[in-house]
């Protein structure tokens, strides 16, 4: 008896292979593969989006505003062209500082993401791709817009602190340039849910088998 005691020590110990970090987490996710009920992400994107129009916006008006200030004054209202470059650089300010927190939820919900399986997207893109080319994407605009508040900030505090006009023309362009980007860089977003389910209640359910008026309140 001792001997086989002994023999049933040495034995080596089963392995248990434990699921990767990821699925770990699966019993805490909700039917749209998050631990919350709405995705962060695409609120982060839309507030970053509308901070950075506001703020191109206001400085556009801003350098225009020798051909506005008799509109405004035919209108009696008290504007002046500080003012339009305030709210220019206060909401870019702000949008590079929301920008970090759109990228890293873009990153985690992405991390969580279960595309629906054989979908292509519509310029011909597969899954992954599209996840990739939305995330690398998004970093560079990341990376942009706070090298366009370092250079607004020059223009403010520096380059053209004593002038009516406190951004150049090319910033202006290049910040036009940039609505282009977005535009684009977000169609992939959307194709990420609209086409491939990413995140969506109602398509994860309805790949699941579920019946949806069951499934859903």
């Amino acid at each position: 008896m001792a001997l086989q005691n002994l023999i049933l020590a040495a034995a080596p110990v089963p392995f248990v292979a434990e699921p990767p970090a990821i699925e770990q987490l699966v019993p805490e996710l909700g039917p749209n593969g998050l631990p919350y009920s709405l995705p962060i992400h695409p609120n982060l994107v839309h507030l970053t989006i509308g901070l950075f129009v506001i703020a191109i916006a206001f400085d556009i008006a801003g350098a225009l505003y020798p051909i506005e200030k008799r509109v405004f004054r035919f209108l009696a209202l008290p504007i002046t062209r500080t003012g339009f470059h305030d709210v220019g650089w206060y909401n870019l300010l702000a949008c590079a500082v929301v920008s970090f927190f759109t990228v890293g939820a873009g990153f985690y919900e992405m991390l969580l993401a279960q595309p629906l399986p054989g979908v292509t997207s519509s310029i011909g893109l597969q899954s992954m791709e599209t996840m990739l080319w939305h995330g690398v994407g998004g970093v560079v605009i990341l990376l942009v817009i706070v090298a366009m508040t370092v250079w607004r900030g020059y223009q403010r505090f520096v380059w053209r602190r004593d002038m009516g006009r406190q951004v150049q023309w090319l910033y202006l362009l290049a910040g036009l340039s940039l609505f282009l980007v977005i535009s684009l860089h977000g169609t992939l977003g959307a194709e990420l849910a609209a086409e491939f389910g990413v995140h969506i209640t109602a398509d994860q359910l309805l790949a699941a088998g579920a019946d949806l008026r069951e499934a859903l309140p």
